[in-house]
């Protein structure tokens, strides 16, 4: 295994120019993260110089075996963690061999959201909090659970230190590190309420790159949990019962909202929100029904209230922009399994392009 290491850990800058370059692309579950390599003649920090490349669609569930070629075109640029030097990780979306975007292509209608002259000139930066929870391979069980049994009840587990309250802590500190090294904007890690269960906050990348930076880090993850014989759950109840649930809370903010009166424009934002409440929970991510039930620190799916640090709220308004009378809001609904580039797209589309539904505040 030695031997294996050292090649792993090869370093090819003295011997050749060429570089290796990771395909990323989103599967056709919208959660399974799916990648191929190739080399390339030399450094490349644009993605528009990248080559197109294709898969077997067939073999992912995003074509059908008689027409399967699915097309890749690179999107976001990140340094490879893994194999270091000059060689990338690259964010690509998919589609037809006839350009038209595949239907689990959600990035492409992202794009469009976010190219809209009203939705840039605004700046939308997001902050996601990403949860996730570590299980053990063989059982699907949380690490450091008992083999079919539960650890204590909930309390001493949240951003706690010790081998009896906290479980996996290396997996999450190279994933931390893993990110940066990468050039994710990643905020910090910490971990959660129920044991095994860890979070890690993306921001604040601005419009398209938020998606684009979540799944990069996702993409990680996977690749670490894949080396450290661990799996790894963005199941949005992954233990039925007195247990937390995972979510996705993603803090967001436009420049009117940071600016001199931003609570205002805020308060108008929420209230669009609480318009299209039921739209937005139909995007927000599958199982949501089993995280959102009015307790532990969510809001009931099928009921919408805002409020000031309000951790039951289904949108949560921080005392500092209260305060300050600007600032930023976050939307706690979105489930842990949530794809970014929808939940960034459809927020950044209700707060300040759609129109439609309210008589005043629009």
């Amino acid at each position: 295994m030695s031997r294996l290491a050292d090649l792993l850990s090869l370093d090819l800058s003295g011997c050749t120019g060429k570089i290796i370059a990771e395909y990323i692309w989103v599967g056709g579950t919208g959660m399974d993260v799916r990648s191929k390599a190739r080399t390339l003649p030399g450094p490349v920090d644009d993605p528009s110089k990248l080559p197109k490349w294709n898969f077997d669609g067939s073999s992912t569930g995003q074509a059908t075996g008689d027409d399967s070629e699915v097309i890749l075109r690179p999107q976001a640029i990140f340094r490879d963690p893994f194999r270091k030097g000059n060689n990338i990780l690259v964010i690509c979306d998919c589609y037809a061999p006839t350009g038209e975007p595949i239907p689990s292509n959600k990035r492409y209608n992202a794009a469009r959201i976010f190219g809209h002259p009203d939705v840039k000139s605004e700046e939308p930066w997001y902050g996601i909090e990403q949860e996730y929870t570590l299980l053990q391979k063989d059982t699907n069980w949380p690490i450091g659970w008992p083999l079919g049994g539960y650890p204590g009840p909930q309390g001493p587990y949240y951003c706690a230190a010790g081998a009896e309250k906290s479980y996996g802590r290396d997996i999450v500190d190279a994933h931390y590190k893993a990110c940066l090294y990468a050039g994710i904007n990643i905020g910090g890690i910490n971990a959660e309420v129920m044991p095994g269960q860890w979070e890690f906050q993306v921001g604040p990348p601005v419009g398209i790159s938020a998606g684009d930076e979540l799944w990069a880090a996702r993409y990680i993850l996977e690749r670490i949990t894949e080396i450290a014989g661990v799996v790894v759950s963005f199941d949005p109840k992954p233990i039925p019962g007195e247990w937390n649930g995972a979510g996705a809370h993603t803090n967001y903010s436009t420049k009117s909202m940071r600016s001199e009166g931003g609570y205002e424009v805020i308060k108008r934002a929420i209230k669009k929100l609480e318009a299209r409440h039921t739209e937005h929970i139909a995007a927000y991510g599958e199982g949501n029904e089993r995280r959102l039930t009015g307790r532990h620190e969510t809001a009931d799916i099928n009921t919408f209230v805002w409020g000031v640090a309000n951790r039951g709220a289904s949108v949560r308004v921080g005392r500092d922009t209260e305060k300050e009378g600007r600032g930023y809001f976050e939307d706690r609904r979105p489930a842990s399994n949530m794809d970014p580039y929808v939940v960034t797209s459809m927020i950044a589309e209700t707060t300040i392009l759609w129109k439609a539904g309210l008589s005043n505040g629009k």
